[in-house]
């Protein structure tokens, strides 16, 4: 497998590490271009894979069940967006210590033996499933933990992993808008390539909530460069785009949103969690389409 170009964590976190909780691991890796570069920010918010003693302490399930609910090797797939002229951010937390795609009011009080962490939103569909910000269920659908989470490990996660992550993430599409006039943020995932009840599952799925998050040339021209690549497509189903799409994608303001979800059956052993031979070849499409996409950057109105 060719090597990728290494990811040098930011300077700019310089939030102190939560070791009491033994969140010792930075919330995220920071890789920016050289110069200037493009108006663009990548994101993977779900491909980490680290997990902390204490939780793994509480598990009552195998670790392979939390790995399997990672996007695995995405930020490698995207890891040539720096060389293109764009930003990469990449989550190092495994999504189920806390889903950076989900509203940190998301949360699920049952879990806490004190009390939730932070005012909790309207219950929603994803909460009452076990899929909330902090994760309560696996890949199987089983419970994560032996035992309720403290009010203190709930806001530690929160504040060290979520908040540290969107903060980085506002500030980057800040400062790009004002050096450019605008910018772009691709939210990059996977997604299991057989879901019960759906019927097979396109190469790609490209969610820009119906049109409002991104200017429609954006969603066009990555609809049309996987395409053009042998790919099929769809917009915004079964994935629209999730909070993140959604706290950002403001394209009348010059930010513009899309969601990227690659089938996992194109690049990696689902149940191993391990790369296929054909990740490479996969890789090379991404950066086709990395590309593109910086091309259409070019077109897209300023502010």
């Amino acid at each position: 497998m060719r090597p990728t170009p290494p990811l040098v964590a930011s300077p700019l976190f310089d939030r102190p590490l939560a070791a009491d909780h033994d969140l010792t691991e930075a919330p995220y890796t920071l890789t920016r271009p050289e110069g200037d570069g493009a108006p663009f920010l990548f994101a993977s918010p779900h491909s980490g894979s680290h997990y902390p003693a204490s939780m793994l302490d509480a598990l009552c399930v195998p670790l392979m069940d939390l790995r399997r609910t990672e996007d695995a090797f995405i930020e490698e797939l995207f890891s040539h967006a720096p060389e293109a002229g764009a930003t990469l951010i990449a989550a190092h937390y495994g999504r189920s210590v806390a889903d950076l795609n989900r509203d940190p009011r998301e949360l699920d009080p049952s879990m806490f033996e004190d009390g939730p962490p932070r005012t909790c939103g309207m219950p929603t569909a994803r909460v009452e499933a076990g899929l909330g910000c902090l994760p309560r269920v696996a890949s199987r659908g089983v419970e994560i933990y032996h035992r309720r989470l403290t009010r203190e490990e709930g806001e530690a996660r929160l504040s060290h992993i979520h908040d540290a992550y969107h903060e980085q993430i506002a500030a980057e599409l800040g400062a790009l808008r004002e050096t450019h006039g605008r910018a772009v943020l691709i939210d990059c995932h996977s997604m299991p390539s057989v879901q019960p009840g759906r019927r097979a599952l396109a190469d790609i799925v490209l969610g820009d909530r119906f049109g409002a998050s991104c200017d429609p040339r954006l969603t066009s021209r990555a609809e049309r460069a996987f395409r053009e690549l042998g790919f099929s497509v769809t917009r915004n189903t079964p994935y629209a785009g999730g909070y993140t799409t959604r706290r950002y994608g403001r394209p009348q303001r010059g930010i513009h949103a899309l969601q990227i979800e690659i089938n996992r059956g194109l690049y990696m052993d689902e149940q191993a969690v391990e790369r296929l031979d054909r990740f490479d070849e996969l890789m090379d499409v991404i950066e086709n389409v990395i590309a593109s996409l910086l091309d259409c950057g070019l077109v897209l109105p300023k502010v």
